[in-house]
C-alpha cells in the first residue's frame, strides 16, 4: 500500500481552563469527544446490559473496549474481516482500546514476563499465547479503535524501588517498540485510510509505581517519543486514595499541556471531578457498571444499596435530583424488588442510571470550568452510603 505522509490521528485543542482544569474537544475519525470525558468500559464490545442505541442517549462520546479480551474471543481477525470493531459492534462514535497489559498483569501465576513480551495462558481454556509490543498494535490495529495503547507493564502494588524501576525501564523499552511498528503498519486500519485521510492514534503509558522520581523519568522518556497523548497507567491496583492523588499531582505537571492526559482506570464520582480539577482530560472505570450488577447505585447524596429492605415500599426515584431515564420512570421499590428476584432487568436498570451519574458529573464539570466556577463550586458529592 502507498505511504501517505499526511495522514491525520487525533486532534486536541483548548477551549476554556480553570486552573489546572481544562475543557476541550478531542477530534478523532469517528467524532468529536468533549473534555473531561469519561469512557465506560465495554470490554467484549458490550458495556454489559446495555444496548448502543442506550448509550448514545445518554450521551457517551467513546467506549472502551479490552484488546485481550477480544483477540480471545472473537478474534481481532475476524473483527478486521468484519470492517473493525465500529462496525461490528454497530457503533460510529469514538473507541479507544487498551494494550492488554493490565489483563495480562492481573492473571499474575498463568504469566511469564521477558524483555521480548509476556507469555500467558487464557482464562477460558488455559491455551497458551504471547503477547509483544509488535504483537499487541497488531490486533489493536486490526481492531480499528480511533485511540490505542502502547503495551506497557503494569507495575504491582506494593513494589520496591529497584522492581518500579526495573518495569519502567521495560515500558520505555517497549514504549519504542510499540511506536515502531505502529509507525509501520497503522494504514492497515480495517475502516481504510483512503477514504478518510485519518488514522488511529497511540497514546504512550507512564508506569514508575509509586515513585515520582521514577514517574517523572518516564514520562521523559515517552515525551522524547512525541505521542499524540499521553496516559498514566499503574494506579487503583491497591494504593491508597492519598497515594494516588500525590503521584497525580507530581506526574501531571510533566506531561504536555496541548496532548489531552489520560488516567487509566479511576475512580469513583468525587474522584473523576477531583482528577478533571487537577488537569486530566480522559478517564475510564469499571465501577459503574460493576457496582451496579451488586446493587450499589451512585447518587448524589451518596452511594445506596438497592438491595436494602428499607426501600421495598419507597416510592421515590433512586436519585430525587437525576433526570436519567431510570429515575424519571422507576421507584425504589421498584429496583430493589427487581434486584432481591434475580431479574436481569435489576442490572440494567441499575447500570444505565449509574452511567447517567458519572457522565452527567462530567458535564457538570465541563460546565464548571467555562465559567470558570470549578474550583469555586466544586461538584457536590457525600461520600456516605444510605442505607
Amino acid at each position: 500500500m502507498a505511504r501517505s505522509p499526511d495522514l491525520m490521528s487525533v486532534s486536541f485543542s483548548i477551549a476554556s481552563a480553570d486552573g489546572s482544569a481544562r475543557a476541550g474537544i478531542i477530534r478523532t475519525p469517528h467524532g468529536e469527544i468533549e473534555t473531561p470525558v469519561f469512557m465506560p468500559v465495554g470490554t467484549l464490545g458490550s458495556v454489559k446490559g446495555v444496548p448502543q442505541h442506550i448509550l448514545e442517549e445518554l450521551g457517551v462520546q467513546i467506549l472502551l473496549g479490552n484488546t485481550y479480551h477480544l483477540y480471545l474471543r472473537p478474534g481481532h481477525e475476524a473483527i478486521r474481516e468484519m470492517g473493525g470493531l465500529h462496525r461490528f459492534m454497530s457503533w460510529e462514535r469514538s473507541i479507544l482500546t487498551d494494550s492488554g497489559g493490565f489483563q495480562v498483569f492481573s492473571l499474575s501465576e498463568l504469566r511469564k514476563v521477558t524483555e521480548q513480551g509476556v507469555e500467558f495462558r487464557s482464562h477460558l481454556d488455559g491455551s497458551s499465547h504471547v503477547f509483544t509490543p509488535e504483537r499487541s498494535m497488531e490486533i489493536q490495529i486490526a481492531l480499528g479503535a480511533d485511540i490505542i495503547m502502547a503495551f506497557d507493564e503494569c507495575t504491582e502494588h506494593p513494589a520496591t524501588r529497584e522492581r518500579a524501576r526495573e518495569s519502567m525501564e521495560m515500558t520505555a523499552r517497549w514504549a519504542r517498540r510499540n511506536k515502531d511498528y505502529f509507525e509501520a503498519h497503522k494504514e492497515e486500519v480495517p475502516w481504510g485510510v483512503k477514504f478518510t485521510q485519518s488514522t488511529q492514534s497511540l497514546f504512550g503509558i507512564v508506569q514508575g509505581g509509586m515513585y515520582a522520581d521514577l514517574r517523572r523519568e518516564s514520562a521523559e522518556r515517552l515525551l522524547e517519543m512525541d505521542f499524540p497523548g499521553y496516559a498514566i497507567g499503574g494506579l487503583s491496583v491497591g494504593e491508597s486514595r492519598e497515594a494516588r492523588r500525590e503521584i497525580l499531582a507530581a506526574t501531571l505537571p510533566l506531561l504536555p499541556k496541548d496532548k489531552p492526559r489520560y488516567v487509566m482506570g479511576v475512580g469513583y464520582p468525587d474522584e473523576i471531578a477531583e482528577y478533571a480539577a487537577m488537569g486530566v482530560d480522559m478517564m475510564d472505570c469499571v465501577l459503574p457498571t460493576r457496582a451496579a450488577r451488586h446493587g450499589l447505585l451512585f447518587t448524589s447524596e451518596g452511594r445506596m444499596n438497592i438491595k436494602n429492605a428499607r426501600f421495598a415500599r419507597d416510592q421515590q426515584p433512586a436519585d430525587p435530583a437525576c433526570t436519567c431515564m431510570v429515575c424519571s420512570r422507576y421507584t425504589r421499590a421498584y429496583q430493589r424488588h427487581l434486584f432481591v428476584s434475580g431479574e436481569p432487568l435489576a442490572a440494567v436498570l441499575n447500570t444505565i442510571h449509574n452511567l447517567a451519574h458519572y457522565l452527567d458529573t462530567m458535564r457538570s464539570v465541563r460546565h464548571a470550568i467555562k465559567l470558570g466556577k470549578l474550583r469555586a463550586k466544586p461538584v457536590p458529592f457525600r461520600d456516605r452510603v444510605i442505607g
